[in-house]
């Protein structure tokens, strides 16, 4: 089964792209080609100009992509490891955090307060374990893991799922403040409606074929 056909799009700094549809068009299969969790039968991906086509999760990371995924509690946090932990995962085994093959407890916790008071995650401490958390906190855990590791590219799978109305406006306006930063934004999202209010470019993703939006 081909998930994805002919498909083709860049996404710039300053740019909100949205990619919409309803889930089995394709989707899934996008965003594990674009970070690397699956590779692509063909074509070609390059970030800023660079050719990383069948590049592993970790050289994508590498790279410059930061990925949010869809199902926080399984692939976005590891429930059992402290705030802390779950802080460093996409750069444990990267100088600062690590010498030598030996993670820097402290240090980790020095970014993990970092990351607590920059990106107002509330919790009572960073040596909860991530099962404390609440679904919005989760992801915005998440996101400022991403973040801190100053990406060229974001994206985000399903940012605002199962998320309160008041946690969906805070991560839209997060996301609306870093593309006024520069930042380059890709976004999959089953809502349509949602798709078009913060993109400045939008498709619906169709049979694995994309379909332009007004956005």
């Amino acid at each position: 089964h081909l998930a994805i056909d002919g498909l083709s799009f860049e996404v710039r700094a300053g740019e909100i792209l949205g990619i919409a549809g309803v889930e089995g068009n394709g989707q899934r299969e996008l965003v594990e080609a674009v970070t690397g969790l699956r590779h692509p039968l063909s074509g070609t991906m390059r970030i800023n100009g660079e050719e990383v086509t069948n590049g592993s999760a970790r050289d994508i990371s590498k790279k410059g992509v930061a990925h949010i995924p869809e199902d926080r509690e399984k692939h976005g946090v590891i429930a059992v490891y402290s705030l802390a932990e779950n802080s460093v995962l996409n750069r444990y085994h990267r100088s600062p955090f690590s010498l030598r093959g030996i993670l820097r407890r402290d240090v980790i916790d020095r970014h993990a307060e970092d990351v607590v008071e920059e990106f107002d995650v509330r919790t009572p401490s960073i040596a909860v374990a991530a099962s404390s958390l609440s679904g919005g906190q989760a992801q915005m855990l998440a996101l400022a893991r991403g973040l801190m590791a100053k990406p060229l590219l974001l994206l985000l799978d399903e940012p605002t799922l199962g998320l309160s109305p008041i946690m969906v406006k805070e991560v839209l306006n997060l996301l609306s403040i870093l593309r006024q930063q520069g930042l380059t934004i890709l976004v999959v999202e089953q809502n349509v409606r949602q798709t078009l209010e913060i993109s400045d470019y939008a498709y619906v993703l169709e049979s694995g074929k994309m379909v332009t939006l007004e956005a």
